[in-house]
């Protein structure tokens, strides 16, 4: 824009009259007044044409927010009607029945597993028919399938499981010992595989005392190597065949096996650091007396019995003493 009330500072400037205007004259010609007006109308026309616009752009932006905030809230409620809710099943039990760990309060097993039962059932019969000679029993508690068999039949019974194409029970997870003393054969093994193929479990379970073996697994499944170690170690079972049947849990010149139910709670020996010979040594447990009743006299201050004290003021008054007969007369 130009300042029309500054001096001209140019030589001469001429008008659309055709008067010309002296240098450090002011501007006082119509045809320069018409355009400073014409010009500050323009700018009072253009700034309220801005102001308009915004003010229509703001209302415009408000209008369409309502309807934006109302399909939110809308949303906002469709969502949370379809989140799942906590549901009672009016014992005071609240399941949410989207969780997967959700399981119906006071469940019976025999109605959680009998749609299982009955292909197990069928499963254990077929083993059973295609192994008549080696597989004594078999039982289905919940889901899962426990065959019985002879120690003689350990070895074809594990291996028709491993090989067979209908059971491919290739992986050995854990062979476990139990010790029963009120039975003629009080241990008892427990081979436990796992068929990744069918992704199915079973079990099969032996029988053995102290003087008959076990064959070793470890030629079926080489992880049997460890586990049959820990039943010698544990329970005594000795496995024939075994490539190298030594201790894995107890000490060097251990005796006894822990797990036994005859072995006794404090062991045979004890083992402590000597301070004289400056090592731990193992020496013979002795105990004061049996079931470790201690009544020795002991190196530590006796407390004593106690005595039961009452205050004077709480005890009752002692009766009178009865006068007798002589003396009265």
């Amino acid at each position: 824009m130009f300042d029309f009330l500054a001096p001209i500072s140019e030589p001469m400037l001429v008008a659309k009259t055709g008067s010309a205007i002296a240098p450090g004259q002011y501007h006082p010609g119509t045809v320069s007044c018409k355009v400073h007006n014409m010009s500050a109308r323009s700018l009072v026309s253009s700034s309220l044409l801005r102001a308009v616009s915004a003010r229509n752009a703001t209302s415009s932006v408000r209008a369409s927010a309502v309807p934006m905030a109302l399909r939110g809230f809308a949303s906002s409620v469709a969502q949370s009607s379809a989140r799942p809710t906590i549901q009672g099943d009016g014992k005071g039990d609240r399941v949410n029945p989207a969780s997967p760990f959700a399981e119906p309060a006071g469940s019976n097993p025999v109605e959680k597993y009998k749609d299982i039962a009955g292909p197990l059932h069928d499963f254990g019969s077929y083993i059973t028919s295609c192994l008549p000679k080696f597989i004594q029993q078999f039982s289905v508690v919940k889901d899962e399938l426990t065959l019985y068999v002879a120690p003689d039949a350990v070895i074809p019974t594990l291996t028709f499981l491993r090989d067979h194409t209908q059971t491919q029970f290739r992986a050995c997870m854990d062979i476990s010992g139990a010790d029963y003393p009120t039975r003629s054969q009080r241990f008892e093994v427990v081979y436990h595989l796992l068929s990744v193929q069918y992704n199915a479990r079973i079990r099969v379970k032996t029988y053995a005392d102290e003087v008959h073996p076990v064959p070793s697994a470890t030629a079926v499944f080489r992880a049997a190597d460890w586990y049959e170690r820990e039943i010698w170690d544990m329970y005594g079972v000795f496995f024939i065949g075994h490539p190298d049947l030594r201790r894995i849990l107890t000490d060097y010149g251990f005796e006894g096996h822990p797990l036994r139910k005859d072995f006794p709670l404090t062991g045979y020996t004890e083992v402590r650091y000597d301070e004289e010979k400056k090592r731990v040594v193992s020496e013979p447990l002795q105990l004061t007396q049996a079931f470790r009743n201690f009544e020795a006299n002991s190196p530590w201050e006796q407390v004593g019995e106690g005595e039961s004290y009452k205050p004077n003021e709480f005890k009752l008054t002692p009766p009178k003493p009865k006068e007798d007969a002589k003396d009265k007369k």
